[in-house]
This record gives C-alpha cells, structure tokens and sequence, in this order.
C-alpha cells in the first residue's frame, strides 16, 4: 500500500521586517526633486517610523542625464561614498519624447549614470524617479510629437520610458507619477501642481516622498505623524494610502528588490521575486536548492520552514521570505477525531472529492476551515 503524506499549510507571509532601517541616499535630479525640498521630506517621513534616511542631492535646474554625465557636483558626490541608492531623475519632458528620440538622447546617458554608480560601488541600488506629466500636457512640443499634447498621453510616455531604463539597467524605479495618475483620478480638485502646472505643489511633493519612502524602506508609510504645513491629516493620509499601494501592490511591476514565493501547486515551488540575480531554498529538512522554481518532496512528517533568499548586487543585498508546513502521516479523516469534515472545496469553491496534490478546503462541523495538501 502506498504510503500518503498529509500536508497542512499553516502559514505563507513574506518575512516582512519592521526593525528600524537606515538607508543613505543621493538624489541625483533637478527642480522637480528640489522643489519644497523631497529628499527631506522622505527624510522625516522616515523618522516618524523610526527609520534614518542620510542623503545627499545634486539639483542643477533643468539638468538632463546627458548634463549630470559630465557635471562635475554630481560625478564627485556619486564617487564621495558606498550609497545604498542613488535616485535617478531625469529633465521633466526628455523622457516622454518619441521612443526613437529617447532611445537616442536619454537611454545611452542613463547607461553612462548607471555605470558611473556601478563603478564607485557596485553594491549600490540606482533608482529611476519616474516623475509626472505636465497638467495640461507638454504644450511646447505637442505639435511635433501629438501623444504627449495630455496629461495622460505624457505620463504614459514617462511610464514607458522609465520602466524601460529600470529593467535595461537591472534597476529600481520609483513609480512617483503612477502615484499623482491614481490621485488625480481619485480627487482631481487636490491640485499636485504648482501654478506653472508642471512643477509640484506641497501636495504633489508630499505625495513623491511618500511614495519614496515605500520604495526605498519597502514599507507602509500610511500612518505617519510627520506631513508638512499647509496638509490637513485627512488629506495626508489619502496621499500615504495612494503611495503605499502604488508601490507595495506591485513590487515586480517597479522590478523593486523582493522575496517572495508560491506553493500552490505543492511539491512545485514557484519564485515570485523581483530584481535578484541568485536564489536559494531551504526546506526546512536539510536540503537546499538554487533552482529558479523547485520541485520537493518531503519523506516524513514534522513541521517544516522553507525559507526562499534571492540575492542581487553581487551578493550585497539580501531578502527572504519564508512558510511554514506541517506534514501528517495519515488519512485524512483520522486528522482529527473530535471534528468531523462536512465538505471538501477547490479554490473556486466547487464541492470535490479529496484529490491528492491538490490545494483544498476542508469544512469542519465545527465551523472551522482547513487549507491542506494530500501529497502522494
């Protein structure tokens, strides 16, 4: 008789750390992240949750990557220490340019910033700043490229464009502009721009830090006691929730550096991380894999952690994420003999006989619900 292995899943969370995080950051940008000062503003929403944010900035007005190549402020402070991150933003319109006029006046410069980083130490994180459309659209060069004569058609231009340096460059990006996309659709009287409609209000600039502080801690920042003067705390706590979930809701979407795994289709593990350049498995028995997405199997029953570490930036960073199993030897009715299972359902629902190497919910007469695995 063959011999079933009876697999209970008692918990899947990532290890999501709260302890207090320290991170040193240059802002490498013009007036966009000068403007009602970002960099401090991240600053002190980090230390309304305990965390420390050092930066550094070099804000030339109107710099493009291909200046800041050559400017001397912003190569000797790329060069001045090992930063964790190094924030990249880029002229307001440059990037939202025809994709052929990118490709050949922005892309290459950011190569050449990317490298820069890289070659001061190669552990540091470059983080794309992809910033906003213009309120009414890029009125001065609608007539020569008509996508971006709006708003919208400019800030798709800019999601574009930014996402594909991110991903080229093996980078992160700090999706600032998803963030005021989302806000204006939610309440498009809450104006995020200053009065030439391009550069950010207080509003528009609390909203980037938010959403910078969630990137670079990958935490929350809903709930924060720290938002500046002339912001109601209704209205900044709109603007932490809209940030937060612009940035931890798709992690992968901004290739933001995460751990994170599925064992739906146990004994098949499948990798869901972002931005990592190495992976490794513990299952909790002994066995270790670097397989993208293993296959495992366990021999005896017990209790079991499977912790999943990526690693990027050769090796300089870490993350994990871990779930814990338990496994029975048994038949699924002798699990527990004080209760008794009324109904087994799949994941959509849909009453089923038991099915081994299935994910299915087992409803107990004493109103509880069960999530387990009968592996063959």
């Amino acid at each position: 008789m063959k011999k079933h292995l009876f697999l209970f899943l008692l918990l899947f969370l990532p290890l999501i750390v709260f302890s207090q995080q320290k991170k040193e950051v240059l802002f490498v940008g013009n007036s966009y992240t000068y403007g009602n000062n970002l960099p401090d503003l991240v600053k002190q929403i980090a230390l309304s949750f305990g965390d420390t944010l050092i930066y550094d900035s070099s804000t030339p007005g109107g710099a493009t990557f291909n200046l800041h190549t050559t400017n001397t402020q912003t190569i000797n402070k790329i060069n001045q220490q090992a930063w964790d991150y190094v924030v990249l933003q880029a002229q307001s319109q440059e990037p939202s340019f025809s994709p052929s006029q990118v490709a050949n006046d922005t892309y290459p410069y950011a190569q050449q910033l990317v490298d820069l980083i890289a070659a001061n130490d190669s552990c540091t994180e470059p983080i794309f700043f992809m910033t906003w459309g213009r309120k009414y659209g890029d009125q001065q060069n609608c007539q020569f490229y008509p996508p971006i004569c709006t708003y919208n058609g400019m800030q798709q231009r800019l999601r574009e464009s930014y996402l594909e340096m991110t991903f080229n460059n093996n980078a992160t990006c700090a999706p600032v502009g998803m963030g005021w996309k989302k806000s204006i659709e939610l309440d498009s009287t809450l104006n995020l721009f200053a009065s030439d409609n391009s550069h950010p209000s207080i509003y528009g600039s609390y909203l980037s830090a938010c959403t910078f502080y969630s990137t670079i801690f990958k935490k929350s920042c809903i709930g924060s006691t720290y938002w500046p003067n002339g912001i109601d705390s209704i209205t900044a706590l709109s603007l932490q929730t809209i940030a937060t979930n612009t940035v931890l809701d798709s992690l992968v979407t901004w290739n933001i550096f995460n751990t994170e795994f599925s064992s739906q289709q146990f004994p098949d593990f499948q990798n869901l991380s972002s931005n990592y350049e190495s992976v490794l498995w513990d299952f909790g028995d002994g066995t270790f894999s670097t397989d993208e997405n293993p296959n495992h199997m366990y021999t005896s029953d017990g209790t079991y952690t499977v912790t999943l570490t990526a690693f990027t930036n050769n090796n300089c960073m870490q993350d994990t994420a871990t779930a814990e199993f338990t496994i029975y030897p048994t038949n699924v009715n002798e699990l527990d003999n004080k209760k008794s299972v009324v109904k087994i359902t799949d994941v959509m629902g849909r009453e089923v006989q038991t099915t081994n190497n299935t994910p299915l919910f087992y409803l107990f007469d004493d109103g509880t619900v069960e999530k387990r695995i009968i592996v063959e």
